[in-house]
């Protein structure tokens, strides 16, 4: 093990001079950003259409046989009155009149019709937004202010709730603990693939029996492993820094929320456990991932098992409501403690709170023992499997040669 340092030093240093790292960790914030902006730019010319369609005027004609329209309201818009449908129908189709609107007697029970000659695929929804407006505005003058707030649903509202006599914001929980979960979804889907090809550059250039005449396949994988952690933590270092830039100097731009760090609830045991878990989580799955890549010849060929240690990262996604709402499922149960799906259930479970201490002590030993078995493999795979250059390495084969041996 006396050169695990410098293959520790030497696959850190060789990583970060590839601008494939850099764009890969560089990718994620400049993609959230275009995105951002993308939505900026959209509703503010979304806005100014709008606000441009209510300074647009045109000539409208209305039968009002609901009798909810006073005359004045008809008069500060120019409307005329037609008392025929049809007659305001023909007008229109004669382009005598840009709009004509008709207002049923019973308007619970029957629509209000729009007429209208066509201004594009955009711009049509005026008319339907001015014949909605003289209803609001008509109703609006027949009570008081209060009454109006209630209809249009714009009453605040100012929740507290309580657990075991303290107060509570479970979505403010949420957040500290969440944070495992989130910093492990990016890392595995932006880093997983150097992992897996980590072991098979080498094979397949055929240095590898000269790299093996001075450092022992155990110094070599465990350097490589260690390298990985540390190049997924100077990742998360460089996708977080731009996100928390353009937070900081461009909120109320982007019209972000304004989050108050101060007021996270920082809960110490959620806190530790869901950092154990992520720990634990990141350990086994890089550990998979080295392994299969020692066990197969080339990159391309172990990229193929890629997507399935993907399904069963994140197939349990599909089941996030039962985490939430039903943690004493059977299937939540399962998905919890069987070892290659229980990072999300486990982290996502802790994060909203309902993971007891005795089942997270119980998944953390799951994948403290999952994560060692799997890098022993993988150390073992790499031992074996390093001078096959043209068949993939099975578990077995490796046991099998153990007890020859």
């Amino acid at each position: 093990m006396h050169n695990l340092g410098t293959v520790f030093q030497f696959e850190v240093v060789r990583t970060l001079r590839k601008k494939s790292f850099w764009i890969m960790a560089l990718a994620f914030p400049v993609i959230i950003g275009a995105v951002f902006a993308i939505i900026f730019f959209s509703n503010k010319t979304t806005d100014q259409a709008a606000s441009d369609t209510k300074n647009q005027t045109f000539s409208i004609a209305i039968t009002d046989d609901s009798h909810v329209l006073s005359s004045n309201i008809l008069k500060q818009i120019g409307a005329t009155t037609v008392t025929s449908k049809q007659a305001g129908i023909d007008r229109v189709t004669s382009g005598k009149l840009d709009a004509y609107f008709y207002y049923p007697s019973d308007l619970t029970k029957n629509q209000v019709e729009v007429y209208a000659k066509d201004v594009g695929l955009f711009d049509n929804s005026r008319y339907q937004g001015v014949a909605s407006a003289l209803l609001q505005q008509a109703v609006t003058n027949k009570v008081d202010t209060q009454t109006i707030a209630i209809l249009q649903n714009k009453v605040g509202f100012n929740s507290t709730t309580y657990k075991d006599g303290v107060k509570y914001d479970g979505f403010k929980q949420i957040i500290a603990p969440g944070i495992f979960l989130v910093l492990f979804y990016i890392l595995i889907v932006m880093f997983g693939n150097q992992m897996l090809t980590s072991t098979t550059e080498e094979k397949e250039n055929r240095v590898i029996e000269m790299i093996l005449t001075t450092i022992k396949a155990r110094a070599l994988i465990i350097g490589k492993i260690l390298s990985l952690i540390v190049l997924a933590a100077i990742q998360i270092v460089v996708i977080m820094i731009p996100i928390v830039v353009v937070y900081l100097l461009f909120r109320n731009q982007l019209d972000l929320p304004n989050i108050d760090l101060s007021n996270i609830p920082l809960d110490p045991v959620r806190i530790a456990i869901g950092a154990a878990i992520f720990a634990l989580s990141f350990l086994l799955f890089t550990g998979l991932l080295v392994a299969i890549g020692a066990a197969t010849p080339t990159a391309k060929e172990a990229g193929g098992f890629f997507g399935m240690v993907m399904t069963l990262i994140f197939g349990p996604l599909y089941a996030v409501t039962l985490f939430v709402s039903a943690p004493d499922t059977l299937l939540v149960k399962f998905l919890s403690f069987f070892p290659l799906t229980a990072p999300i259930p486990l982290m996502l479970r802790n994060a909203v709170g309902n993971l007891s201490i005795p089942e997270a002590l119980l998944g953390i030993t799951i994948l403290a023992l999952s994560a060692t078995v799997v890098l022993s493999l993988a150390i073992r795979l790499f031992r074996y499997g390093t001078l096959e250059y043209s068949k993939r390495i099975s578990i077995a084969s490796i046991f099998r040669r153990k007890k020859r041996a």
